[in-house]
């Protein structure tokens, strides 16, 4: 089933332009999708420029693989796995690398990946369909207190526990198997909610990250992309919850400052080992016309930071 929504991709230039692609450098896509980004990075590329992209979606594969370009690769990995692709490939150094962290709208938008509360579906949820558990089989077995820790956590939901709650009562009387069982249990067991967002919302993200593992994924490669990068190399992030962007922002800022020596240490400033990183203007977010016409992208934001040459 196909909503109304086709795939857009978000801040499409913002992200290309912060990465500066050079000609004749190597760039990597952590998170291909339907492959927008990497589109443009290969409009920007030389003959000697390459582009390697990484997808844990089958589906992102495939779709990549209409690209029929000699400097495009798609690799289907995980990006917590970013350091042992390019090991495989035998690069040592890249330009660039980019992070689009957000589930792309065919992904939400076909009923049997179990994403979205919007259409009766199969409760799946897995980015990478090939391995894992799904979100059904989570269910069926994890402990109303775990699973209320996960919807806390990772939804940032203040109805948790009644949630959990229900989500226990519920299957005590048959398996929760589809999205349409999740949100109807979710409803009851919550009293109110913003306006303009259904009373699943933060369930259906709380149990998607924590199936694919997004944050720990994140925190996994975010410092394997600076170990990637050359000198002046660009890494820019787009995310689109709070949760992933307090990763990407203290990451960032921490990986900017100068490493911590102690205080009675008799060294001068100009001593110290320079940070890793240098923050690339500020954060971005989607313009007003964006957001108008793709209302996914009004959550996204992105950083961008650039490798130091003495680091």
């Amino acid at each position: 089933m196909s909503g109304g929504f086709q795939h857009k991709t978000v801040l499409l230039d913002e992200a290309v332009d912060a990465l500066n692609v050079r000609p004749d450098g190597v760039y990597v896509d952590c998170t291909f999708g339907r492959g927008g980004h990497s589109r443009l990075i290969l409009e920007k590329l030389g003959a000697e420029g390459r582009l390697i992209a990484l997808d844990r979606d089958l589906a992102g594969v495939e779709a990549a693989r209409a690209i029929a370009n000699p400097r495009f690769l798609i690799v289907h990995s995980a990006f917590g796995q970013l350091h042992d692709v390019l090991e495989n490939l035998g690069v040592s150094k890249v330009d660039g690398v980019l992070l689009d962290l957000g589930v792309s709208s065919p992904q939400l938008d076909e009923a049997a990946r179990g994403f979205s509360f919007r259409f009766d579906g199969p409760l799946d949820m897995r980015m990478d369909t090939s391995r894992g558990q799904t979100a059904a089989e989570l269910l069926a077995e994890i402990s109303e207190q775990q699973l209320g820790g996960v919807i806390k956590d990772y939804g940032e939901e203040r109805f948790a526990k009644q949630i959990a709650r229900a989500i226990v009562a519920a299957r005590a009387g048959e398996p929760i198997v589809t999205t349409r069982q999740l949100s109807q249990v979710v409803a009851k067991a919550v009293k109110s909610r913003e306006p303009h967002q259904d009373p699943a919302t933060r369930t259906f993200q709380a149990l998607r990250i924590y199936l694919n593992q997004e944050l720990e994924e994140l925190s996994l490669v975010l410092p394997q992309c600076v170990d990637a990068l050359a000198p002046s190399g660009r890494l820019v992030v787009i995310s689109f919850h709070s949760l992933e962007d307090r990763v990407v922002k203290r990451f960032m800022r921490d990986a900017a400052l100068p490493p911590f020596m102690p205080a009675r240490l008799p060294v001068r400033a100009a001593e110290l080992p320079a940070p890793r990183l240098r923050l690339v203007g500020k954060s971005v977010r989607p313009s007003a016309e964006e957001v108008a016409a793709n209302p996914r992208s009004r959550s996204a934001v992105m950083r961008a930071a650039e490798r130091t040459r003495d680091s």
